[in-house]
């Protein structure tokens, strides 16, 4: 049989209508609460963020949840809190974006880079105890893809040591670790949510922990240090009055972005489940492709498929997986690749001085993964032009 020409080559591509990577999926109940916000004429931290914030810490199941700009801010200010100074040392996933890495060099720490596990993508317990020292002060792992990590391993050996554990679960909004949500069993967990991920405010994040007094003292750092915001200011002395108990950051979340968060949080459920049927889908039409891997399910606990990596297997394809990538945008599928190593940038390769070979597992799956789009806007349709373009691709590039 005649193998279907690639786009690239000068076929016909599988979509004329492209497929975008990612698209947040915003409804009409969020439209109407940014306009009324916009008409409330209280733009920044209030009422709604409060709520949102009571909403999360509800949904995870722990006393309190401070809401902020960023999942970035959320690291930061849980390595604050957890006592991360200069000369302390900070364990991380070279699998990584480097939100974590660039908050433990803000506070003069030095990051320790670790690699991850072939099968999970994400570190174990056994991986995080070689690497503590008497130096270390704080295991950040990251809920790669969304999915989670073995948290009560990390755990158990984290307090077996004396060090504290800061979850990166910025993709991970959702995801069960058996009977418990993520955000419920680490010291403190940072989420994101930017417009690709389980829920969206455009941009924020939250920290959330099961120590309330933890997240009461991000909330006071996160604006400026102060005892008390506009939103609630009152004290004999009048509502103009606060104080500063210690040097704080600017990392507040507004009411514009909750507006957002509340309505989303509604489906945050929906929203990981449609991420799941599309998995399902994607591992029926892909799982028998010999030249490709696909990503495995957990045993245990949900998945919030934030990301669907396929690995390439090269040695059985005549293109790479930069080609692959190209080829699928001309089919009109959009791809991306998840992550750069961390000692892949330039900074890091130099101030970390590691080298190529470092961490052969997270460098052999960087050379390898194409993440496919998935979100909860996808059609089942979408989803099946995907494993086509894939499939097409392939078959053709075939060795």
């Amino acid at each position: 049989m005649k193998k279907a020409l690639p786009a690239i080559e000068g076929g016909e591509p599988v979509r004329k209508s492209f497929v975008p990577f990612a698209l947040p999926s915003i409804g009409e109940k969020e439209i109407a609460e940014v306009v009324e916000t916009l008409k409330s004429g209280w733009l920044t931290v209030g009422p709604r963020t409060k709520r949102f914030e009571e909403m999360v810490a509800g949904y995870i199941g722990v006393p309190r949840a401070a809401a902020l700009s960023s999942c970035t801010a959320g690291l930061h200010l849980g390595m604050v809190v957890l006592g991360v100074e200069e000369r302390d040392e900070v364990i991380l996933p070279a699998l990584n974006f480097v939100s974590g890495p660039n908050c433990a060099i803000h506070l003069g720490a030095t990051p320790v880079l670790v690699d991850v596990d072939p099968e999970t993508l994400n570190v174990t317990p056994e991986i995080v105890a070689a690497a503590i020292t008497e130096r270390t002060k704080i295991i950040v792992p990251v809920h790669f893809g969304g999915r989670p990590i073995d948290i009560d391993g990390i755990m158990e050996v984290a307090r077996s040591r004396g060090v504290a554990v800061l979850g990166d679960a910025a993709h991970a909004m959702g995801a069960d670790y058996g009977e418990r949500r993520m955000g419920s069993v680490a010291d403190a967990t940072a989420f994101s949510f930017y417009v690709t991920k389980g829920i969206t405010t455009g941009e924020g994040g939250i920290l959330t922990s099961p120590n309330a007094d933890l997240v009461e003292r991000v909330g006071v750092l996160s604006l400026h240090g102060m005892s008390s915001g506009a939103w609630n200011r009152y004290s004999e002395r009048g509502p103009w009055f606060y104080e500063v108990h210690e040097p704080g950051y600017k990392y507040n979340m507004t009411d514009l972005e909750a507006a957002l968060g509340i309505h989303q949080m509604e489906k945050v459920d929906e929203f990981r489940d449609r991420r799941e049927g599309i998995a399902r889908l994607f591992d029926s039409g892909l799982r028998t492709e010999e030249a490709i891997r696909v990503p495995p399910w957990p045993d245990s606990g949900r998945h919030a498929w934030h990301l669907y990596p396929i690995q390439l297997r090269p040695e059985l394809l005549k293109i790479d997986r930069d080609a692959f990538v190209r080829c699928l945008g001309d089919e009109g599928i959009g791809a991306s690749v998840h992550f750069i190593p961390v000692h892949y940038h330039g900074y890091y390769s130099k101030r970390l001085d590691y080298g190529p070979g470092s961490f052969p597992v997270t460098e052999a799956f960087f050379e390898r993964a194409v993440s496919l789009p998935i979100y909860p806007a996808m059609s089942d349709g979408d989803a099946n032009d995907v494993v086509e373009a894939v499939r097409k691709l392939v078959d053709y590039y075939r060795k």
